[in-house]
């Protein structure tokens, strides 16, 4: 059974940065894409950014310069690494491998 359960949201200040992580259980890691999402209140959810099994990364263009997604086949994770938050990046961060799992999310909050 998949697991992806992700950490490291809470509450930051414009400007700040996270790091959030997903630990994965229960599958191949290294053979699968990796992707965070996210979805704010009222709002469908979108993709933030995406990493291929051998490395390759996808950025929405509104986190382009960013953010910075890593994946670590030893540990069986896949980090997002936040910069320049601005109340915008407010939402619930979710992490997916593309097979249909998904974890609870993490929840990012950017407000003084």
């Amino acid at each position: 059974q998949v697991q992806l359960v992700e950490s490291g949201g809470g509450l930051v200040q414009p400007g700040g940065s996270l790091r959030l992580s997903c630990a994965a259980s229960g599958l191949i890691f290294s053979i699968w894409p990796m992707g965070w999402y996210r979805q704010a209140p009222g709002k469908q959810r979108e993709v933030v950014a995406s990493i291929s099994p051998t490395g390759d990364t996808h950025y929405s263009d509104f986190v382009t310069g960013r953010f910075t997604i890593s994946r670590d086949p030893a540990r069986n994770t896949v980090d997002l690494q936040m910069n320049s938050l601005t109340p915008d990046d407010t939402a619930l961060y979710l992490c997916t491998n593309y097979g249909g799992s998904w974890g609870q999310g993490t929840q990012v909050t950017v407000s003084s």
